[in-house]
């Protein structure tokens, strides 16, 4: 599926709200399982963008990472309902996919994915389009293959995709693919939905 197709399911899916605010759509095509994570769309969830301080991912022996406290809370609420389809074995390839802060919530879902179906790592796929900077830390080669197949797409100079601040020790992980041309938008204007859809569908293509 191009990219242009999955930002365009993220922005238009139809949700299932749960708690902490957090917002989740899920499809299937034969043996594929597609799960979308969505944007902000109220005051709870900037509350949680906000709430940056780092915290270890509860289910390790050890502390091997540390993630956004606030996008933390939010995906463990969502976790609980997509937990049954992310282990059923029926799925030989999962694809996670969010925009801004659902694609903070979509890194967090395929390292998720990754550690809990070992037998498909080759089949899973995260795409994050404009997300803020989740992990905190110290990037390392072992953390780094949690997330080689995850892809953050931003634009240009995206405002979004530079928070919480690097200096503050937060980090992208996976590969970045940079769409857009510097000048065309604000950093603000850069994380408009209207103006990414533009410049992926440049991308592949389909406009001047």
């Amino acid at each position: 599926m191009r990219l242009s197709q999955l930002f365009y399911n993220v922005l238009n899916i139809n949700y299932i709200h749960v708690e902490n605010s957090g917002d989740y759509a899920i499809r299937t095509v034969g043996d594929t399982l597609y799960i979308y994570l969505e944007c902000s769309n109220g005051i709870q969830d900037w509350k949680n963008n906000l709430d940056f301080p780092f915290k270890p991912y509860k289910r390790m022996e050890r502390t091997v990472w540390l993630a956004h406290r606030g996008l933390l809370r939010v995906w463990k609420s969502i976790e609980a309902h997509l937990e049954k389809y992310i282990l059923d074995k029926r799925y030989k390839k999962i694809i996670c996919v969010g925009y801004s802060h659902g694609a903070g919530l979509a890194t967090l879902c395929h390292e998720y994915i990754w550690y809990n179906r070992e037998d498909i790592r080759d089949k899973i796929q995260g795409y994050a389009f404009a997300p803020p900077r989740v992990i905190w830390g110290i990037k390392t080669k072992i953390l780094n293959k949690r997330w080689e197949r995850f892809l953050v797409i931003r634009n240009i100079n995206d405002i979004v995709t530079h928070l919480p601040p690097f200096i503050f020790g937060y980090f992208h992980v996976g590969k970045m693919l940079k769409i857009g041309k510097r000048g065309n938008y604000s950093m603000i204007d850069a994380h408009r939905p209207e103006n990414i859809m533009r410049e992926l569908l440049i991308l592949e293509g389909e406009e001047k």
